[in-house]
């Protein structure tokens, strides 16, 4: 298995806990991250040496991670185990998902690359790489029909882990927070080369909305320490030492349910933050080279998937110059004023959440299965 970054590291950790309740002595090895290795995987490399965003940045970083996926493939080709599961990360998992299947490996994408956004010629470049693409959201498996590869919903697992009914009071008491004071979560990104984009735009747009909400209190959620020293020195450098920001290690969803409403980088986070039920605003910043490349690629109007998956902008996106403090807060405090812009996404939010609430994990794990259980060993 190979898993790039921290949502396919959590994605991975639940399908391994579910193969594991049919096959328990198969044995998981690749890269991957701390919650896969929690759960018995085998990490020859870290997940963290795949989390590298943006065009410009994966050249900077090409030579190393083109060894890794060479001395990886290397090894599969000695193993042979009895299925190879790319976990996203397509730039890295679709070339090593074509030597294991072309060498009569039996290889299996889960989380179909976002072609119904971007680079829709992917799907045949997919279809020859793998023998299965498992997908999260409902309309994905039609956009394979066309070419000889199978194709399966199987429902996001974040649906399935968090309440259909998110309680705001019990997450501010967790967090030791007022029940009573209006709160925003920020959410910048998992990763310290999104930080270098949206931390001074996220701190920025946080005085804004504390100049318009001088009881207003914030919160962001970051994962390691690299990332919250990189965002505390960014509080600084913005003078904005004065702001009553909480950083916390992790959390992330314990802040999305505490909020009245988060401003959140594009990516996974749109939609936990649609399944926490919470009005939002949704940005994202780049290096200019990487905005160029990926601007001409789209092809459809939304980056957030709560406005993907309603086909319309349920929530407002600022992308790359649109981005500016002075947008984002005028758009997030708005939509936390307006009752009805409220009650009109948590019911969009909620059909949302019952759609994709599919038993992710065991869905995916019924469908590697049969693969596995025709091996002698059961490796992954």
């Amino acid at each position: 298995m190979v898993a790039g970054e921290a949502s396919g590291d959590l994605l991975a950790s639940h399908l391994i806990k579910a193969l594991q309740q049919h096959v328990p002595d198969a044995r998981f090895y690749g890269i991957g991250g701390p919650k896969m290795q929690a759960v018995g995987f085998e990490a020859l490399w870290p997940a963290e040496k795949l989390a590298v965003r943006g065009y410009a940045e994966v050249i900077k970083h090409y030579r190393e991670l083109a060894g890794i996926r060479r001395k990886l493939r290397d090894r599969l080709l000695a193993d042979r185990p009895d299925v190879f599961i790319g976990i996203d990360a397509p730039d890295f998992n679709l070339w090593l998902e074509a030597r294991v299947k072309s060498a009569g490996i039996r290889s299996i994408h889960f989380v179909s690359p976002s072609i119904w956004a971007w680079r829709g010629g992917r799907a045949r470049k997919i279809a020859r790489a793998v023998d299965q693409v498992l997908c999260l959201f409902p309309f994905e498996p039609r956009l394979y029909a066309d070419y000889p590869v199978q194709a399966s919903y199987v429902g996001h697992p974040l649906a399935d882990v968090m309440p259909l009914e998110p309680s705001t009071q019990q997450a501010r008491e967790k967090l030791g927070l007022p029940t009573d004071r209006l709160i925003f979560a920020l959410l910048p990104g998992s990763r310290q080369s999104e930080l270098q984009y949206m931390a001074q735009t996220f701190i920025e747009t946080a005085k804004l909305l504390y100049q318009r909400f001088p009881q207003a209190r914030f919160l962001v959620p970051l994962v390691s320490r690299e990332t919250r020293l990189f965002f505390e020195n960014e509080i600084w450098r913005c003078q904005a030492q004065d702001l009553p920001i909480s950083l916390l290690f992790g959390h992330a969803q314990d802040a999305m349910a505490a909020a009245d409403g988060v401003l959140v980088a594009s990516g996974t986070a749109t939609l936990e933050v649609a399944l926490a039920k919470k009005p939002m605003v949704i940005a994202y910043k780049m290096s200019p080279h990487s905005w160029r490349i990926m601007r001409n690629m789209g092809y459809q109007p939304w980056v957030g998937l709560p406005n993907i998956l309603a086909q319309r902008f349920a929530v407002p996106e600022f992308l790359q110059d649109e981005a500016t403090p002075e947008n984002l807060s005028q758009a997030l405090g708005n939509a936390v004023c307006d009752a009805t812009v409220r009650e009109r996404l948590h019911a969009l939010f909620t059909e949302m959440h019952l759609l994709l609430r599919q038993n992710t994990a065991e869905k995916a794990a019924a469908a590697i299965l049969p693969a596995l259980r025709g091996g002698q060993t059961g490796t992954v």
